[in-house]
């Protein structure tokens, strides 16, 4: 349930960034028991309610109010929570950038230059380095946001048309220094031989780049420099036919000197012959890193893997480079503590490497981490203390093989009859892996979100959110026209939601995107409806947008329900059937009514003739980066502020970062996909629709068509609806840990 609030009377408007109504509110609620909590920073305050807040989550909201009211909020969770923005703040611009984390070392190299953004301010001074510490991969990252705060962007395919002389000039710029501020000066040496990379004008040729060409270079060039010195190299790559024809073509386009003509094309050519680089089974073990996110057992089978593509014929590795690669493997390994163990393991190993061992030692030291992590927090009976003592304990037992072929095996802590009760017992822990604080952090986690259940009523509170009140109008109208349309549209909101891809935050699109995407199908795919010409007759405006639509709900009740208001008569599955279709295929690929959705192509806008736009007409073609300044209202002031005395802020978007005051909001606007706001039209509705989640999207489209399209047949079916949370619950990690580390249930006590 949403809520609206307006205030016409407030001096200050409530949605304004120094108006005190949000945050006194927020006060009462939690004051009166309640479970509140602001967002202040999407596009206009929210104030999230529940009835019932356990106490647990209580006490989190008072002790996140008392910080923001000692001036040391923390934002986190607020900018986890925004479904409406992705950004970050920064400090205000002034004109240096360098890793926020690490103070310049003398023997690190680092590169200064100015740069004039054309704002009439002068040459700003940039200065860029990569640090000791910093990956290559974080360095990129740091020269991407050093590009944005220049005034700058990278080329792609859908902006070059667009880049200026000055574009170019920032761009080549940012690139240039991105070389020059590299740590590793072999690395420096080995790549200014290329033309792209020596940055020196070439007779009668452009010499433009992108910045992602330039670190796909580093990325290759980094990953053959270590490989070529490899000790493993060498037996490994006479197992490896395919690799001189990637060699070859990576080569090929690095020495190519039209690199300037086609930087884009450059770029893909670059990253399509660096893929072939990395599908060498060795440079796949010498680039072998552990994910953030990536668990032991992910990380293990992964390698072994790319052990497995070592194989050639019947020829085996040898004990040497087996150490090497098992030592690759430890080096990868994100925690030192574990890396230190793992090398115990190898050393105790008598020069006869069993890359099983190295995996089950990784297995079995991180999850007894994990479980002294959650004793740590003393959150267990006594009975369940002793129990996870006693399972620590048996983990650093001496392994067993367990042999899964003639000569294949495994390696297992085997479970003595004894202590089969006590597996059973530890098995029923199935949450233990999220107590402790060593797990990888979610990005997406928001220790403060409300619970789905058990809180009692739950809504949201808008504040001065006036054009919503007209967005709602407009969908209750057209939920009027046809019965059809309600349920059609609570059925893909309830479909979306189970599939995990109605969240803005999670870089998917929000529930009212799906609405929109409901009625675009509905008004202009499947044989459009005609409405009535009766409008009002006078143009409504609010906030300087034209809110004008067909709003006699009487007369669309009355049309509608004599069949004047269209003539399609189609089924609600039929109905359903077309919207998958539609969306699952790309133009001529669908075979039902119209021609599909181009996604990378077609804007849906309801006020359009036909109900599609171009992204090049709107101008939607390219990532933009938005500076919005804000000067908040001191918290302090919250008492003098209710009783008439109130500060003014500053607030205003730029293309360029502001040099001086207040505090910087960057807020990004995607284009992946694109739904045209029925009243904002340069809103994207879409905009929080990240790569990943584009990804999501489309492929779930299609997994619904693909079911939809069998549905009655005897082919096994997938459930349409089946929730992905529940899914991923059922297949706890835990439990399969378990069964890696101790083997089936079936062999528990025959290894004593």
């Amino acid at each position: 349930m949403d809520l609206g609030l307006l205030s016409p009377m407030s001096k200050i408007p409530p949605d304004a960034t120094e108006s005190p109504i949000p945050r006194l509110l927020e006060k009462a609620f939690l004051d009166a028991g309640l479970g509140a909590r602001l967002l202040s920073r999407t596009r206009v305050p929210i104030i999230k309610l529940c009835e019932e807040p356990p106490e647990s989550l209580r006490q989190a909201l008072l002790a996140e109010r008392e910080k923001w009211e000692n001036g040391v909020e923390n934002e986190a969770p607020e900018a986890a929570a925004d479904e409406e923005f992705e950004h970050e703040i920064v400090s205000p611009c002034d004109g240096v950038a360098s890793p926020k984390s690490q103070k310049k070392d003398a023997n690190v190299p680092f590169t200064e230059f100015e740069i004039s953004c054309g704002d009439g301010g002068g040459p700003r001074r940039f200065r860029l380095w990569q640090g000791p510490n910093l990956t290559l991969a974080a360095y990129y990252g740091l020269a991407k946001r050093l590009l944005r705060r220049a005034g700058g962007r990278d080329v792609t395919i859908s902006n070059q048309r667009e880049f200026t002389a000055t574009d170019w000039a920032i761009l080549n710029r940012v690139c240039q220094a991105f070389i020059q501020g590299l740590s590793d000066p072999l690395l420096q040496e080995r790549v200014a031989r290329y033309p792209s990379l020596s940055f020196q004008p070439l007779y009668n040729m452009p010499n433009d780049r992108s910045l992602l060409g330039v670190f796909t270079q580093m990325e290759g060039e980094q990953a053959l420099q270590i490989w070529e010195t490899w000790p493993a190299r060498d037996e490994l790559y006479d197992a490896q036919p395919q690799a001189e024809q990637a060699l070859s073509a990576w080569k090929d386009v690095q020495w190519r000197r039209n690199y300037g003509v086609d930087p884009v094309q450059y770029t893909k050519d670059l990253q399509m012959a660096l893929d072939r680089i990395k599908r060498i089974p060795s440079v796949q073990l010498i680039l072998l890193e552990q994910g953030q996110q990536e668990t032991p057992s992910q990380y293990f089978a992964r390698t072994k893997g790319f052990l497995n593509g070592l194989r050639y014929g019947s020829r085996e590795v040898s004990d040497a480079t087996r150490l090497e690669v098992a030592n690759r493997y430890i080096s990868g390994v994100t925690q030192n503590d574990v890396r230190v163990f793992l090398k115990e393991v190898v050393g105790h190993s008598n020069g006869e490497v069993d890359f099983e061992a190295v995996g089950l030692g990784h297995k079995t030291f991180h999850l007894s981490r994990q479980l002294e992590s959650a004793l740590d927090k003393g959150t267990f009976d006594a009975g369940q203390t002793r129990d996870i003592a006693d399972y620590i304990a048996l983990l650093r037992s001496p392994p067993r093989r367990a042999y899964t072929g003639p000569v294949d095996y495994k390696l297992v802590i085997p479970v003595p009859p004894e202590s089969i009760l006590l597996i059973l017992r530890i098995r029923d822990l199935h949450d233990i892996h999220n107590m402790a604080s060593s797990q990888p952090r979610d990005k997406y986690r928001d220790d403060l979100e409300f619970p789905t259940s058990g809180a009692g009523v739950q809504c949201d509170i808008n504040f001065s959110a006036h054009l919503a009140l007209h967005n709602t109008a407009l969908l209750r109208c057209y939920s009027h026209t046809d019965p059809r349309v309600r349920p059609m549209v609570l059925f893909v909101k309830h479909w979306a939601k189970a599939r995990g891809i109605n969240s803005g935050y999670r870089g998917t699109l929000s529930s009212y995107g799906y609405v929109l995407m409901v009625l675009h199908y509905l008004v202009n795919v499947v044989q459009p409806s005609n409405p009535s010409p009766v409008e009002i007759e006078t143009t409504l405006w609010c906030r300087g947008r034209n809110i004008q639509f067909w709003r006699n709900e009487r007369e669309i009740l009355h049309l509608a329900g004599t069949k004047q208001l269209n003539h399609n008569a189609e089924s609600l599955g039929n109905l359903l059937r077309g919207f998958f279709e539609y969306f699952a295929h790309t133009g001529i690929l669908s075979s039902g009514v119209g021609k599909g959705f181009d996604w990378g192509r077609d804007v849906l806008s309801l006020r359009a003739q036909g109900g599609l736009l171009t992204k090049q007409e709107k101008g939607w073609t390219g990532a933009k980066t938005v500076f919005e300044v804000q000067s908040a209202a001191n918290p302090q002031a919250e008492q003098a502020m209710g009783s008439g005395a109130a500060g003014h802020a500053n607030k205003g978007q730029q293309a360029h970062p502001p040099k001086k005051g207040g505090e910087v909001k960057e807020i990004r606007h995607r284009y992946l996909f694109a739904i045209e706001d029925p009243f904002e039209l340069d809103h994207n509705v879409a905009r929080t629709v990240t790569h990943n989640g584009i990804v999501s999207i489309r492929d779930e489209f299609r997994r619904a068509w693909r079911i939809i399209r069998v549905a009655g047949s005897s082919a096994a079916q997938e459930d349409l609806l089946q929730d992905v949370k529940n899914l991923q619950e059922r297949s706890n990690p835990f439990l399969q840990l378990l069964d890696e580390i101790h083997g089936s249930e079936g062999t528990w006590g025959a290894m004593a």
